[in-house]
């Protein structure tokens, strides 16, 4: 008879998150200087250049480097997508930064899961309260409420990594609310970049609140309204599932 092997000890399974909050203190109490619109501003021509002469290189580079900021929580998520705009356009900029995001959001929360997320979720189920019936709400509703949170900015990126963590929502759940929830803010900011050129000659500064623009974030807001649709229509239904 086969012996079983002993399960892996709960230390072993917190390393990833541990390194994560490590580099994540380190980068905001050092990263955050240097990753400003000044640095991109004073060091455009070089940029240029490089990229002009190692145009795959570049978009490899950029692409690995966001993903690692949004792996470790860094600071400066929105300057890097204006990056991803202003070095290779609206496209494939956008490409290259809804991908890098939602990459690195994946990794953080399959390396919250693992560390936490399902002896959490098993106590939160186990605990009734609010915070129980929110975690089954969401899960009732997985996709047009993770996917609803994802398209309008009411929390923290952060946060809409680790929470779905926590409470158990599946990979796969998590992987496409993120990356089609993203799309509309991804492409305004990257858009944002796309013109810094112009920015830049002026000796401006770009608005980076244009998402809140009303004829910006209008339609965003609708989208995530449309989003919680099924939400209704089960509601309406009484309850009985998607509609046939």
């Amino acid at each position: 008879m086969t012996t079983p092997a002993p399960p892996n000890p709960v230390w072993r399974q917190r390393i990833p998150v541990i390194v994560i909050a490590l580099v994540a203190l380190i980068g905001a109490l050092t990263v955050r200087d240097y990753i400003t619109f000044e640095a991109l501003r004073d060091n455009r021509e070089a940029l240029v250049a490089f990229r002009d002469a190692n145009y795959a290189a570049t978009a490899v580079v950029f692409v690995v480097t966001y993903i690692a900021m949004v792996s470790f929580s860094m600071p400066g998520a929105i300057l890097v997508t204006m990056t991803g705009g202003f070095l290779f356009g609206l496209i494939p900029g956008a490409l290259f930064n809804v991908i890098a995001s939602t990459t690195g959001a994946i990794i953080i929360f399959s390396a919250v899961r693992a560390g936490f997320g399902r002896q959490i979720a098993a106590r939160i189920d186990a605990s009734g309260g609010k915070i129980a019936l929110l975690t089954r709400a969401i899960r009732a509703n997985e996709i047009p409420v993770l996917l609803s949170l994802r398209l309008m900015p009411v929390m923290p990126f952060f946060l809409m990594n680790v929470l779905p963590a926590l409470i158990g929502v599946r990979l796969s759940v998590f992987a496409a609310t993120t990356f089609f929830g993203i799309i509309p803010g991804g492409f305004v900011y990257t858009w944002v970049g796309a013109g810094l050129g112009e920015v830049f000659a002026r000796d401006e500064t770009p608005d980076l609140g244009v998402i809140f623009e009303p004829n910006i974030l209008g339609p965003i807001l609708g989208i995530a309204l449309l989003s919680l649709m099924p939400i209704a229509v089960k509601a309406m239904r009484g309850g009985k599932g998607p509609v046939e």
